[in-house]
């Protein structure tokens, strides 16, 4: 009984069809993503030796999230989000395809690789929200956690062999083929959300243009424990996201050798997985607020401690432990936000969800490479830990229903079917 409360639930997986298939294009288009990551990485430390050009590349990826997110979030809440999210996929896969040619090409100068991976961060701004409101429609309220959970671990299983064969593929064949494969792998992904049923906004869809998304913000204005949230998730994100310093701590500690700069993010991989095959142990706890709040706090505290490693081993150790953080405080934070957000707002808060938890990383990674660049990496790793540890305890002070909500409204009937089950 004990031990099996808590593996992760894998009972939406088998309750429900069309969230088996959407599961299984993410974990699959995932996978090239990741690739992706590192060869981008790889690609602008080869090009400029800068841990800021390498922050840069987050800042590309950070401003069409935060210009164009909320906007995409008040059209998902009037649109069909499952012809919507095929649209935005198919943007990403181009991308990916730009992306390749370039790699192929070998001559552009650095604004070659930000420019594409830019525009795909647009598709990126409407896609998410659109995604991000599939598992509460597909599953019911019971199984949100467990649902979420298994979306973390697609992500995270994705993300554990994805930079190891990303850092193989591009030491061998080039950056190139890391990019082609990416664009393939979204096949999977379109053909997870193809054969979702049809997904209109809730009864009352969102007002056009800035009217709509003014609503949306009215919303998380008013509710704090949602406000409270997303607040925790940029104190980790902002002042501590440890990214772009990884190549400077791999020429530093490893020599700067393509395949361990793979594992750096393949560590934190590693962690995330093991904290979701076991995340009853959370997903099941009747206030996932709390959880939110020492999943951060775990998070500063292991990055202080990398910053100040004292062998190159003891780095990814450290960071098997803020992957573990980092999924039990997303899916806790993803499990507050969605059960206290109604359907047709659901849009424009996981839009506002998405800017916090991809654009906050992007500008973390960027102010990471900043402080690096005048300091060394060491100092921009245990300076972003002692920060993020003392901002989570800021907003754990002063948000009381955060620290006191519960993981559902009210008592549902286990037995409910969720919406969509076929």
């Amino acid at each position: 009984m004990g031990l099996r409360h808590t593996l992760i639930d894998v009972t939406p997986l088998r309750s429900s069809p069309p969230f088996r298939r959407l599961w299984i294009g993410q974990v699959l288009s995932g996978f090239g993503s990741q690739m992706t990551l590192v060869a981008v990485m790889f690609q602008v430390w080869q090009m400029t030796e800068s841990p800021t050009w390498t922050g840069a590349v987050g800042l590309a990826q950070a401003i069409p999230l935060v210009a164009l997110g909320l906007f995409a979030g008040s059209l998902v809440d009037r649109v069909d989000r499952r012809k919507f999210s095929l649209l935005m996929t198919g943007g990403q896969a181009v991308c990916s395809l730009l992306l390749a040619l370039q790699g192929f090409l070998g001559s552009l100068p650095v604004a070659g690789v930000l420019g594409p991976v830019a525009l795909q961060s647009c598709f990126v701004a409407g896609g998410g929200p659109a995604s991000r409101t599939f598992v509460p429609y597909l599953l019911p309220e019971h199984q949100l956690a467990a649902g979420l959970a298994l979306g973390r671990i697609a992500f995270q299983g994705a993300m554990l062999l994805g930079p190891a064969l990303g850092g193989v593929i591009v030491g061998g064949l080039g950056v190139g083929a890391c990019y082609l494969i990416d664009a393939l792998t979204f096949l999977a992904a379109l053909y997870g959300a193809f054969r979702l049923p049809q997904m209109n906004p809730g009864q009352e869809p969102a007002r056009p243009g800035l009217r709509g998304v003014l609503d949306g913000l009215a919303f998380l204005g008013r509710t704090p424990v949602i406000r409270g949230a997303l607040l925790i998730d940029l104190a980790t994100t902002v002042l501590s996201m440890p990214i772009s310093l990884f190549p400077l701590v791999n020429a530093e500690r490893f020599g700067g050798n393509p395949r361990t700069l793979g594992l750096f993010l393949t560590a934190i991989a590693v962690g995330g997985v093991v904290a979701s095959l076991f995340s009853g142990a959370f997903t099941r706890l009747p206030r996932p607020g709390l959880v939110v709040l020492g999943g951060a706090a775990t998070w500063g505290v292991a990055l202080t401690l990398f910053g100040m490693a004292p062998g190159p081993w003891v780095g990814p150790v450290l960071l098997v432990v803020v992957g573990a953080a980092d999924t039990v405080s997303v899916v806790s934070r993803s499990t507050v936000v969605q059960t206290h957000t109604p359907q047709e707002l659901l849009g424009r808060v996981s839009a506002a969800e998405q800017i916090v938890g991809q654009a906050g990383p992007d500008i973390g990674n960027l102010r990471g490479g900043l402080v690096a660049d005048a300091t060394s990496g060491a100092a921009a790793l245990v300076s972003g830990g002692l920060l993020c540890l003392g901002a989570v305890a800021v907003v754990g002070a002063t948000t009381a229903d955060l620290r006191h909500s519960a993981g559902h409204r009210g008592v549902q009937d286990p037995t409910a079917p969720a919406r969509v089950s076929a």
